[in-house]
């Protein structure tokens, strides 16, 4: 396959957990409708961003994997016929929870998940209190659209989760995300944020030779504990080709179902001008198994 069709559902999510499953499948259906052979949803779609306060009570959220969620995904991916990025906070056991990504091939059937490897603890982004890091690494997973390399969210930051993701074979790397301004921020200091947060993913794309896709949350969600002005997230969704070169990128405001065409056949020839896998050092890095260099 050389052209690959992937649909993007940026949505906004309220505390109605089958308003936001609604939502998603309504997307899906559109970006099928329209040709896409591969949709990505965006990080926890079926709920609110939980995770700007620390309460228990929100760890009622969680479901298991299989469960509710996935028996409702895993019918819309066969009913369109798409493969299907989706993601959910795990129940694994009592005091375990993971936010997971979960893959389903287009029959339906659970091609696997991808457990967040980056967990932030930040101010509203307090994700350390709810989520154990995962264990599953960094193995893409195989569908017939091709090998997808799945993150989430935090993991877009470190070039290493890309690096190994495309080590292993990934043919484009995906990233479900939650991301947004706080209203105390200046308008300058959005911007930098909004860039840092583009700018590193299509550097992964670039030191990768992979195209990017990344979904990412859109709307006021309030802080229920009125501490913060709660998040804006910034959606603008985006998909970049293995320059960096941007091939789609969302609006900032406004929930959007988008189909993106990706010529997944343009990695063999930019690795072949720019081969950054064949030149590196990797009698040189042993030191990056080090906290810091002392």
């Amino acid at each position: 396959m050389s052209i690959l069709k992937v649909g993007l559902v940026q949505q906004s999510c309220d505390r109605n957990r089958d308003n936001n499953i609604a939502k998603s499948i309504a997307g899906i259906r559109v970006c099928a409708a329209n040709g896409a052979q591969l949709v990505v949803l965006q990080e926890l779609h079926t709920g609110i961003y939980f995770c700007q306060a620390e309460e228990t009570d929100m760890f009622d959220l969680a479901e298991t994997i299989p469960g509710p969620s996935t028996e409702a995904f895993s019918a819309i991916a066969k009913e369109c016929n798409v493969v299907l990025v989706t993601s959910l906070f795990e129940r694994r056991a009592a005091g375990i929870y993971h936010n997971t990504a979960v893959v389903f091939e287009s029959n339906g059937s659970m091609v696997g998940k991808y457990r967040k490897m980056h967990i932030p603890d930040d101010p509203a982004y307090y994700e350390k209190f709810y989520f154990t890091p995962g264990d599953i690494g960094f193995e893409p997973l195989q569908t017939s659209v091709g090998k997808l390399g799945v993150l989430v969210c935090w993991d877009q930051w470190y070039p290493e989760a890309a690096r190994l993701m495309a080590l292993a074979g990934a043919e484009v790397l995906i990233y479900p995300t939650a991301i947004g301004w706080e209203s105390t921020d200046t308008q300058e200091e959005k911007n930098r944020q909004h860039d840092a947060w583009q700018i590193v993913q299509r550097g992964h794309a670039v030191a990768n030779g992979l195209p990017i896709i990344t979904v990412n949350r859109v709307g006021l969600e309030p802080d229920w504990t009125d501490v913060t002005n709660g998040i804006q997230f910034w959606g603008q969704s985006f998909v970049a080709g293995p320059q960096g070169e941007l091939l789609h990128l969302g609006s900032d405001e406004k929930e959007e179902n988008t189909v993106v065409e990706i010529d997944l056949s343009r990695s063999e020839n930019v690795r072949r001008i720019w081969p950054f896998l064949r030149d590196r050092r990797i009698d040189a890095y042993g030191d990056l198994l080090k906290r810091y260099r002392d």
